[in-house]
């Protein structure tokens, strides 16, 4: 039987350094006309047996997307090795006529699954149309990896507390998304349209749109949790691993592995504290560990942390999301100074994906915190080339008030 709580705890271990890894995805596009169909065997005879200096690993997304697997490191060493790593990849797609998308959301193609697996036939039938499938084929992110260091519930909830902030700010995938209207990050809309019981962030990260709880800042910049009544009268205790237990157990099951090492998929709606029942057996370690990886909060623990709510921003820009959200989620006097401001949006998510830096709390929040993620970038040994690129895109996008995406939305007009 496996214990979920030991589980949940273990996921908050085993990380305790600075270290940070990088996944990039990226839609792919023929170069002359992006809304041309690009067969994934394109793709994969043009990047096949490419040795990348800098160590990351090309895997391929259900639509055909490209996603680079850093591995991890300082943060200069690991977004320096990345960068020698995704020019060698957008040399080899040029040389075939390809090249890599630019946005988080593929606005000129109706999603299509190039890839059939189990997990994969088990995911589309589990989130169904036409959400799951622009989330499997069209959309593409930075995934940001952090160690959770000393103190891996502070990192978690900075890692909460800055998300919205950091979503209206790095909003790169403009819609229209079907029954949503325009989006400036249209990706994150269709994650929100997901089962939510495995796509909500997880525990106080979410309460404030629910009601159920409140963040207050203690001046350190963690956010802390103040706990209330909801409707049912149910109380959140505002203990990361708890809340991870708690979510494990009421997500919802996308499949189970029989004991012949076959895999079925499961009726609509059972969830993983239903497993005796579905699967006729007492679910193992191996069982959770495997449902964990079908859940997809904003932030994940793993023995390290996912940060999973930033739109892809092309082959150039990443750097700077990168740079910004290990900042502010890292330093503690970064996370200090952007508190204050972060806390009026916290828990905005659908906001922040809807209007960007256009509303003025989402601006001033971004704002605040680019100003304190470049003080502190020097402290982690950031060169002077990712620390004006940082201050370069405050200057284009956050000070105007403009998310990346109003460029996109200017190009298609």
């Amino acid at each position: 039987m496996a214990d979920v709580l030991a589980y949940a705890e273990g996921c908050f271990t085993g990380s305790p350094g600075d270290q940070v890894g990088v996944e990039l995805e990226f839609l792919v596009h023929d170069v002359t006309d992006p809304a041309l169909t690009v067969p994934i065997a394109r793709t994969t005879g043009a990047l096949g047996g490419l040795t990348l200096p800098g160590g990351s690993v090309i895997t391929y997304e259900p639509g055909g997307q490209v996603e680079l697997s850093a591995p991890p490191g300082s943060l200069p060493s690991a977004v320096a090795a990345l960068r020698q790593d995704v020019d060698r990849v957008r040399s080899a797609l040029a040389a075939a006529g390809l090249t890599l998308g630019r946005s988080g959301l593929d606005g000129h193609r109706r999603p299509l699954r190039q890839l059939h697996t189990p997990r994969y036939d088990a995911m589309a039938a589990c989130l169904g149309e036409p959400y799951g499938a622009l989330m499997m084929c069209s959309t593409a992110s930075i995934q940001v990896n952090l160690d959770f260091g000393a103190d891996p519930f502070a990192r978690w909830r900075r890692a909460h507390l800055f998300g919205p902030a950091l979503v209206a700010a790095f909003a790169n995938s403009p819609g229209p998304v079907p029954w949503f209207g325009s989006w400036l990050s249209g990706r994150q809309a269709v994650w929100l349209a997901l089962d939510p019981s495995r796509t909500a962030p997880v525990g106080p990260g979410h309460l404030m749109d629910s009601g159920h709880s409140c963040v207050v800042c203690d001046g350190s910049g963690e956010g802390v949790v103040r706990t209330t009544e909801g409707p049912s009268g149910d109380r959140r205790r505002g203990h990361p691993p708890t809340d991870w237990a708690d979510y494990l157990q009421a997500a919802k099951l996308m499949l189970v592995h029989e004991t012949d090492g076959s895999c079925r998929q499961t009726a609509q709606g059972h969830r993983f504290r239903d497993f005796d029942q579905v699967a006729g057996r007492a679910p193992t370690h191996d069982d959770l560990a495997y449902h964990a990886t079908t859940l997809f909060p904003p932030v994940r623990p793993r023995g390290f942390m996912e940060i999973r709510y930033l739109d892809a921003l092309g082959p150039v820009a990443w750097p700077v999301a990168v740079a910004v959200a290990y900042a502010l989620i890292v330093d503690d006097e970064a996370a200090g100074a952007a508190a204050a401001d972060a806390l009026a949006v916290a828990g905005q998510w659908s906001e922040a994906a809807r209007c960007g830096l256009a509303a003025p709390a989402f601006r001033q929040a971004a704002l605040t915190a680019f100003r304190a993620a470049a003080d502190a970038l020097p402290r982690w040994g950031a060169p002077p080339s990712l620390i004006d690129q940082v201050t370069d895109y405050a200057v284009r996008f956050v000070e105007p008030g403009r998310s990346p995406a109003a460029d996109l939305l200017l190009e298609t007009r």
